[in-house]
């Protein structure tokens, strides 16, 4: 019997392929979206002023654990920006051909949008943010104010998702990807999310915080509460931080 996994992986093999529209000549999509909702900017310290407290590689590696209890000590501002950097910080712009990040991203393409539900940031009051990459900033979105409420529920009632200090919400523009690559980029948008989250738990072993890995919520609940169509843009993979 074929399921629609084994189908997805046939269909995405390379016999199956078309020429995608980067063969074709057709101009590349924006390196990020433009701003729509977002109210203001919000700076955040610079990459280059922070600085990550030693751990060697191996030992954040042996001791990375996902958490999913956290204390009610508040992440800094500085530690929120640290983890953004770690996660989606533009190193350097090409214009209009790329960026180049501080995570692995199949040709260069960085798919990602990255959202922030803020429950306990100082500095931040509690809400919807984007993360501004190339700029690094963030900028406020409207949200009501039990979105925090929806989230759990969206979440299929992980209650970690309150107690977080900051739960990030990596969504993916799929033609971004597939302009490169075609639908073989669906494949690529997941390897990716991988690299980002990974990078995530290794950053935040260093700063005294725990992370746990969402992959378990409803697609279409998610996506609605983040003004995404579910098919150009979707949530592709959630984390909730928190200091220990």
């Amino acid at each position: 019997m074929t399921t629609i996994g084994r189908e997805f992986m046939e269909r995405t093999a390379y016999p199956h392929m078309e020429p995608p529209d980067h063969a074709r000549g057709i101009p590349q999509p924006p390196l990020e979206l433009p701003p729509e909702r977002e109210t203001g900017r919000i700076a955040l310290p610079a990459p280059r002023d922070l600085h990550l407290p030693g751990l060697d590689v191996r030992d954040a590696i042996e001791r990375r654990r996902t958490l999913r209890a956290y204390s009610q000590v508040p992440l800094s501002l500085e530690e929120l920006s640290l983890l953004l950097w770690c996660t989606q910080g533009v190193k350097e712009v090409v214009p209009g051909l790329r960026t180049n990040r501080t995570v692995p991203g199949a040709g260069a393409r960085h798919a990602f949008e990255t959202t922030l539900l803020v429950n306990n940031v100082q500095g931040l009051g509690p809400g919807l943010y984007r993360f501004l990459a190339i700029e690094h900033a963030l900028a406020a979105l409207p949200s009501p104010p039990d979105i925090t409420t929806r989230f759990v529920a969206a979440c299929r009632g992980q209650e970690h998702v309150r107690s977080c200090g900051v739960m990030f919400l990596w969504t993916a523009v799929a033609y971004r990807m597939a302009w490169r690559y075609g639908e073989r980029g669906y494949r690529y948008l997941h390897l990716d999310a991988g690299h980002v989250c990974q990078n995530l738990y290794l950053a935040a072993e260093a700063l005294g915080c725990g992370v746990c890995a969402l992959a378990a919520f409803n697609d279409d609940d998610v996506n609605r509460l983040l003004g995404l169509d579910g098919a150009e843009q979707f949530a592709i993979y959630l984390a909730t931080v928190g200091k220990r």
